[in-house]
């Protein structure tokens, strides 16, 4: 049988080579780290979480727990591995970074049908069946040859075929600071989950106006990396540096990652004037991050600025905030339904390199590639999950949103199309789309499963 090429074993990878593998179609798995590193990873395994340790919420009916359903009732591996390796987070999934990498390392490596080579790719051929999964820090020589795929031919006349559209954009992410947790003065803070839903997980560090004053004067005029390109720097606006965003305003860290609203201090039973809040990194639960803390100041500049937050004045950083360069492909130009590229139909794209942001919706991508790669490898006709569900939201935004305005994009309920009768109550409204979602879904899957070679879905079963 034919096999796929898979380049990139991280969140979408790992999973597209599940899938295809459960359907008993072999891969070939690259991954080209520790040979080759990226700016921002730290060890060889898969699936390595560089930004956060959070996969969103997990309330029912919410848009992040409608995505991760959809994926369970499809048998995602990512998915049912966090599940595992799952810290207390409130009302939200969030994972022991390390812990869930060598499990997915650990679960991949070991099936027989997928060949993992540890080797940088630097040429993708049309004639084979491959996924590239390669994430926002794709190499130099690999970003080149998707410029060269995603370039229109040129016809003996001197016209261009296919759509014409910039080949490669990016934009600028950051990576939010992590403490010791020994280190955090407990007697300054306090456990609280926002409006009490889910358990007190988080750790709160409240602030008054003078303290929030003394730290916004501080983080303003704090020293930056590369200051002298800063207006240069092209950031997603959901991740946004949390200088950049006091930099709008003196309010608007209140209104956002400081945001106190739901988080009453039980000492005192008010409300801080604002919170930065910490969140358990792994599960001995010795380390925490901060939360919507990514950041762009020099090392020195952090520590002195970070250590002005009530609780943390003599934290250890086990990591300071980073920034690092993201690309994605301009996939309304150069992708189908299937995130297969309009011009070359055995190449797809999965992860964020393809204009997701979020680890949900990267796992997401690299599962359906590989059920397409596998349909495809089987002669037959990839088909896009329906547009109600929020796969096929998601899949429709990436494959159908403007090309000259194209920007990563989260799963939210804008995404979803609107239900037919109008329904007022926002709560109501969202569990019928869910509702809707997931009764399409199932109709979808009956479609395009097939029986698993392999047995059992679960991880567990493989090794």
């Amino acid at each position: 049988m034919q096999q796929v090429k898979i380049i990139g074993a991280r969140l979408a990878g790992s999973e597209a080579a599940w899938q295809c593998a459960r359907r008993g179609v072999p891969v070939e798995l690259y991954e080209m780290r520790p040979v080759r590193t990226t700016p921002a990873h730290q060890t060889g395994d898969f699936a390595e979480l560089v930004c956060s340790n959070s996969l969103k919420s997990e309330s029912e009916n919410t848009a992040p727990w409608l995505l991760k359903e959809e994926m369970r009732r499809a048998g995602s591996l990512l998915i049912e591995i966090a599940r595992e390796c799952a810290v207390p987070a409130g009302h939200a999934l969030a994972v022991d970074r390390a812990v869930f990498a060598a499990r997915v390392t650990e679960v991949i490596s070991g099936q027989p049908l997928i060949h993992v080579r540890r080797e940088e790719v630097t040429e993708i051929r049309e004639d084979e069946i491959t996924i590239v999964a390669t994430g926002p820090l794709t190499s130099d020589a690999l970003s080149q040859e998707i410029v060269r795929l995603s370039t229109p031919a040129t016809e003996p006349d001197g016209s261009r075929t296919g759509v014409s559209a910039p080949h490669n954009l990016y934009f600028y992410d950051s990576i939010s600071p992590i403490v010791e947790a020994d280190s955090i003065d407990m007697s300054r803070v306090y456990l609280a989950a926002r409006y009490d839903k889910g358990s007190a997980d988080y750790i709160n560090c409240p602030m008054s106006k003078e303290e929030y004053d003394i730290f916004y004067d501080a983080l303003v005029a704090a020293e930056s990396v590369e200051a002298k390109e800063w207006e240069k720097l092209n950031y997603f606006e959901a991740c946004l540096p949390i200088e950049e965003i006091a930099r709008r305003g003196r309010d608007t860290l209140r209104f956002g990652p400081m945001k106190p609203v739901g988080l009453k201090d039980p000492r005192t039973g008010l409300r801080p004037y604002a919170v930065v809040q910490l969140r358990q990194e792994n599960l001995r639960a010795d380390s925490y991050n901060l939360v919507g803390f990514q950041n762009h100041l020099k090392f020195g500049e952090q520590a002195r600025v970070l250590r002005l937050i009530p609780g943390l004045e003599n934290a250890r950083f086990l990591r300071f905030g980073q920034i690092h360069r993201n690309t994605y492909i301009n996939s309304p130009a150069l992708l189908n339904s299937t995130l297969q590229m309009k011009e070359h139909s055995s190449i797809l794209f999965a992860g964020q390199i393809c204009g997701v942001e979020g680890y949900v919706e990267s796992v997401a991508t690299g599962m359906l590639a590989g059920i397409h790669a596998a349909a495809l490898i089987s002669g037959e006709a990839p088909v896009a999950p329906p547009r109600p569900t929020a796969l096929g939201s998601l899949m429709n935004y990436v494959t159908n949103a403007d090309p000259k305005k194209f920007q990563p994009a989260n799963i939210t309920f804008d995404l979803l199309p609107q239900l037919e009768r109008k329904i007022r109550d926002r709560q109501a409204r969202h569990k019928m789309q869910c509702d809707l979602a997931l009764r399409e879904l199932d109709t979808w899957l009956e479609r395009v499963e097939r029986p698993a070679e392999i047995g059992s879905l679960s991880p567990r079963a493989i090794v």
